[in-house]
């Protein structure tokens, strides 16, 4: 087994164990809780059925497909956990949500068509285009969850557990999101090729990172407002 192999196994198995902590945990907090509990253990679930299937199939073109279609389904999830643990403790707008999931999905597509057209120097949407699009978007998200209506409403809500849970999650958005891109770059940008291997290792690391950590992020948030 390869290290590439190996990041994918692991990744595999530590989703699939938080996943369903998350939800055997579910009846243990303040019911208010328990929605963002249900979010982040599907994100954690569904993450894990998409690395059975990429462990299982190194094809590069396959990878990058089951990624993304792993991505576009728990990112958004991520983003309504924003919204949820906001709604739960004071009044938010549809606004918020609309902006995050809009932003969310507009990131990953200009990721995915970047990196399916690796090899279509006359694609609209190349790999660095791709790539500038994506971080256009990123930073739109960032923008609403540090200074924007998130942020205000976080600030109003006056509730510890809740700004537990939306300022971890914020800083993780911010820096544990900032592995994404490091694949990307590291894996398209700077071998003179194309580096899967190197992409991958990458992205698995940045899916254990952040997928766990917000889980258990809310979860701890969870804790704290359960009596």
């Amino acid at each position: 087994m390869g290290f590439t192999e190996f990041t994918f196994f692991v990744t595999n198995m530590a989703l699939l164990a938080t996943g369903l902590f998350l939800w055997l945990e579910r009846d243990n907090v303040n019911p208010k809780w328990k929605t963002a509990l249900t979010v982040s253990g599907m994100v954690c679930f569904i993450a894990a059925v998409h690395y059975y299937y990429m462990r299982g199939n190194l094809d590069a073109t396959d990878v990058v497909s089951i990624r993304y279609i792993d991505w576009l389904i728990t990112v958004p999830l991520q983003m309504v956990e924003f919204y949820i643990v906001l709604a739960a403790v004071t009044a938010v707008s549809a606004g918020v949500l609309n902006r995050l999931l809009g932003f969310s999905v507009l990131m990953l597509i200009f990721g995915y068509l970047g990196e399916v057209n690796v090899a279509n120097a006359d694609a609209l949407v190349t790999p660095v285009v791709g790539f500038a699009g994506g971080m256009l978007c990123w930073g739109l998200m960032l923008r609403e969850i540090w200074s924007g209506e998130a942020a205000e409403v976080n600030a109003g809500s006056k509730n510890a557990a809740a700004a537990y849970a939306f300022d971890g999650m914020k800083k993780i958005v911010t820096f544990g999101w900032a592995i994404y891109p490091l694949g990307y770059f590291l894996g398209y940008f700077t071998t003179g090729g194309v580096d899967m291997d190197l992409t991958n290792q990458v992205y698995n690391l940045a899916d254990f990172v952040n997928k766990i950590l917000i889980g258990m992020i809310v979860y701890a948030a969870a804790k704290m407002d359960t009596k």
